[in-house]
């Protein structure tokens, strides 16, 4: 099998490519590096430097792709309200080369849709443009009978995750702070809930939609399972320092998948716990706790 991954130096991207090469397809990635990081690239796969919003024809770096992967995006709240413009143009317009090349190629893509669609499309430009990519993928299933479908993620976790700067997520960004003996910064008053999936359990769902024949078909990738920002700190130890900082614009008060879709049709079993991955995240990392 041959597969294109779309930020595949992203966090996501990173843990997709890992699980392709070791079930023995050929794959290239092209990806920005505006988040993404040479250090996640992985060995046996080729890296393009390209941008999706630029570059409209994807064959030089792999003819005849089974499946493309789009997960190229920038893929938070918070950077999105600061700099519409940069969200849309990367999420929308890079979505619509994408589709266009597919089916001027005839190629599956697997589209990385957003669960913030399920709390206002309009409250950030991120939930749109990453909403408005879903709509992309089904006007080209419906006009032109093109193989898509789109998998929505819920707060994933995991090895490479982004633990600095704009894009850092709230797991990474409570790492950074305890391996720096700093206390973990809550925004609002911490009893927001969210739907925590490990990338690993992601990857599984994505790649369990190849090679199957659908129509925009929308997959919830969610453990089904959430926790409160507060209860997520205490895993890191019922004492440690807190910090309460105030509410940013565009967020909501939970996340939780609740469909089905995933398991009835991609037969997808979502299997690891956020407080097992905290647990060994604090043994495998106290070498480094001053």
């Amino acid at each position: 099998m041959r597969a294109v991954v779309t930020g595949g130096a992203g966090f996501v991207g990173a843990n997709l490519i890992k699980r392709l090469l070791n079930d023995g397809y050929k794959v290239v990635s092209l990806d920005n590096y505006s988040t993404g990081l040479k250090e996640n690239e992985q060995k046996g796969c080729q890296y393009f430097d390209v941008d999706i919003t630029e570059t409209k024809d994807y064959s030089f770096f792999m003819e005849n792709p089974d499946v493309i992967f789009h997960l190229a995006a920038l893929a938070r709240i918070q950077p999105s309200i600061k700099n519409p413009f940069a969200a849309i143009k990367n999420n929308f317009n890079g979505t619509l080369n994408v589709l266009e090349w597919a089916r001027r190629n005839k190629v599956q893509v697997v589209y990385s849709g957003s669960s913030t669609k399920h709390h206002g499309v309009y409250k950030s430009p991120y939930a749109w443009s990453k909403y408005g990519g879903e709509q992309l993928c089904e006007l080209y299933s419906k006009v032109y009978d093109l193989n898509t479908c789109i998998c929505r993620f819920y707060n994933a976790y995991g090895e490479y995750h982004i633990r600095t700067g704009d894009y850092a997520i709230v797991v990474g960004i409570f790492e950074e702070q305890y391996i720096n003996n700093e206390p973990l910064t809550i925004t609002s008053d911490g009893e927001q809930r969210r739907d925590f999936t490990h990338v690993d359990d992601i990857v599984d769902g994505l790649i369990r939609c190849v090679g199957k024949d659908f129509r925009a078909e929308e997959f919830e990738l969610g453990k089904g399972i959430n926790y409160s920002i507060n209860e997520i700190a205490k895993m890191y130890g019922e004492n440690y320092p807190t910090k309460y900082i105030p509410e940013r614009p565009g967020e909501y008060p939970e996340t939780l998948c609740s469909d089905t879709n995933a398991r009835d049709i991609l037969g997808w079993i979502p299997k690891k716990y956020i407080n097992d991955y905290i647990t060994k995240w604090l043994e495998e990392n106290k070498k480094w706790i001053k």
